[in-house]
This record gives C-alpha cells, structure tokens and sequence, in this order.
C-alpha cells in the first residue's frame, strides 16, 4: 500500500474510484449531473481556498526565517507549482459554481441580488472577485516576484508585496465568502 500511496497520481485515481463507488451505490439508477457538478465545485473550491490559507497561514509568514540559501527552493520549486494549481483551481471553482447554479435554475437571480438569493449571489460576487485578484493581479506580480518574467530587483520586491497584499485581501474575502456559500440554501435565501 506504501508504494501506491507514493505516487501522487495513484493516490487522486483511488480516491476517485472511492467517489464513483458511492455515486453508483447512492445514485445507480439516476445520478444528476447538478450532484457531479456540485462535488467538482466543492473540490476545486476546498483546493483553491486550501492553498490560499497554505500561502497565507504558512509560507508568507515562514519565508523570513528560512535562511536565504534555501529561499530558492520556494521560489523555484514550491510556489511557482503551487501557484500553478491555485490559479487553475479558481478558475475551476468559478466555472463549475456558476454551471451548479445554472443547473438550479437561479444564476440570474443571485447574480443580480433578486429576493431570495441576495446571500448566495453575495458568495458568487466575492468569489469572482477573488477569482479575478488571483488571476490579474497576484499571478502577474507573482510572475515578476519569482522571477518566471524579468524584472529588476525593484520591481520584484514591488511585485512580492502586491501579491502578498492582494492575497490577504483573498484571505479576507474568503470568509464571508464561505459563509454566503454554505449558508445559502438553494431557493430558499
């Protein structure tokens, strides 16, 4: 078992094969495309904040006391690949959350405040927000800060911050934004 479990891509197939298990157990004679599609939402979501709390909680404010011979490996190794998935796994959350709403019936309705839906159209405005910070404003910075694009030192340092402030903003946003989300109920406020 220690052998499977080593490998990354084993490990997301098992547990994918768990997930299809009960979803052919629960829902064998019909499975709804809304349940797939909300599970795919609820995934990339829990990816997506999770490496947002990651960046926040652990590497920002570790990196000061990392002795500067090993920050590189962060730089260059670490967060450029965990920036890869957080980015894409925004991207992912955003679609599939507006495709379940859509499947409900009621993406107009939030998105435009309607009674009702004031508390989940309030998540989705935040949310695309968040989406919008993380894909125009902390992955360009972040490109510079980790030196993927050139840029002098100036402008790095410049970069880093803006990412990082951006960042917390995310962090900020994320909390309400959760709670709009959970709390909602689908056509019932």
């Amino acid at each position: 078992m220690g052998k499977l479990l080593e490998n990354l891509n084993v490990t997301l197939f098992i547990g994918l094969i768990l997930a299809i298990g009960l979803m052919m157990g629960f829902h064998a004679d019909n499975l709804p495309t809304v349940i797939i599609v909300t599970w795919l939402h609820v995934l990339f979501g829990i990816l997506w904040i999770g490496l947002l709390y990651y960046f926040n909680f652990v590497q920002i404010p570790t990196m000061p006391s990392i002795p500067a011979e090993l920050k590189p490996a962060i730089g260059k190794h670490i967060a450029p690949k965990a920036l890869f998935y957080f980015r894409w796994a925004a991207l992912a959350t955003v679609i599939t959350g507006l495709l379940v709403a859509y499947l409900y019936g009621y993406e107009k309705d939030a998105l435009m405040f309607r009674p009702g839906f004031q508390l989940i159209g309030t998540g989705m405005w935040i949310a695309l927000v968040m989406a919008f910070n993380v894909w125009f404003i902390i992955w360009p910075n972040q490109k510079r800060a980790l030196g993927i694009v050139e840029a002098d030192d100036a402008s790095k340092a410049k970069s880093a911050r803006t990412a990082m402030l951006t960042s917390r903003i995310n962090t900020i946003l994320s909390i309400p934004m959760l709670y709009a989300m959970s709390a909602h109920q689908p056509l019932g406020g």
